[in-house]
């Protein structure tokens, strides 16, 4: 069950239940995902939860300035991999031993079987909302994907759920999740984000752009092969990009397969009342 602060955001059909704070159902645990004034006010709300913290889209190695409200009430931490594990330790403030559990998305990766001139291109989040912040580098983005689609690539964009779809309907957007759809291209281009370990995992070559104003922590560069601060270089860094090494992967995303059934093992473990 997904803790959410009202319905607005919420499509029929969604396949994850929700329930409003006004609305909690009994629970055994509550897991954040970050320490944001919305986690945090969770956390206020439900003081006699059991707590888990569970690394699934990346943060800064910076304490979050709630990070201390509920942090002694943690009974565990994980992280995907062994680089994020330390962003998230420096994030928490915990000093405290975090499981390293891998990602889920990686249990089921789809055959990397590109398709000739396709580049997919991975966005962000144009506009913050309650649940979550924006990303700058938009318009970079779009400049180098006008570039790469002047010199002939066909486009194939990987919509982040709460990115406006309207800015990318002159090109084919994919009507499958960012991984499974990174399946098809040859190369990614995109402002670096949590999804960029896993399409690396699917041996996809990256490139990165950076808008100055976006600090990115430095294992999510690490997967990039190019990086790009200008829309002109984008052809001749997609042209040139390789896939990551295995030891680069790793440090990266952590370990492949498995990852799903080692988290809900931390977070049984966690809600287990005592």
């Amino acid at each position: 069950m997904q803790l959410v602060p009202d319905l607005s955001g919420i499509k029929p059909g969604d396949p994850v239940p929700v329930a409003t704070p006004d609305r909690i159902p009994p629970a055994d645990l509550l897991v954040v995902t970050g320490a944001g004034d919305w986690p945090a006010d969770c956390a206020a709300q439900l003081p006699e939860l059991p707590m888990i913290a569970s690394s699934l889209a990346y943060q800064l190695p910076v304490e979050a300035p709630r990070a201390a409200e509920f942090r002694s009430r943690l009974r565990a931490i994980t992280a995907s991999s062994p680089a994020e594990a330390k962003v998230f330790d420096d994030y928490l403030g915990t000093r405290s031993p975090i499981t390293v559990v891998g990602t889920p998305q990686t249990d089921d990766l789809p055959r990397h079987t590109p398709e000739p001139g396709t580049v997919l291109v991975l966005t962000s989040v144009t506009k913050s909302s309650q649940t979550g912040g924006s990303a700058p580098g938009t318009e970079l983005l779009l400049a180098a994907a006008e570039r790469l689609a002047a010199a002939g690539k066909h486009i194939l964009v990987g919509l982040h759920p709460r990115e406006d779809r309207s800015l990318w309907e002159r090109y084919e957007i994919s009507s499958v999740p960012s991984v499974q759809a990174s399946a098809r291209a040859e190369a990614a281009i995109g402002i670096p984000g949590t999804v960029f370990p896993v399409v690396a995992a699917v041996g996809v070559p990256l490139v990165g752009c950076t808008d100055p104003r976006l600090r990115i922590p430095g294992y999510l560069l690490s997967v990039c092969s190019h990086t790009i601060t200008g829309p002109d270089d984008a052809v001749t860094a997609v042209a040139q990009a390789k896939p990551v090494s295995r030891d680069v992967l790793y440090e990266a995303v952590g370990p492949i397969g498995g990852s799903a059934r080692r988290l809900l093992k931390v977070w049984r473990k966690a809600g287990v009342r005592v």
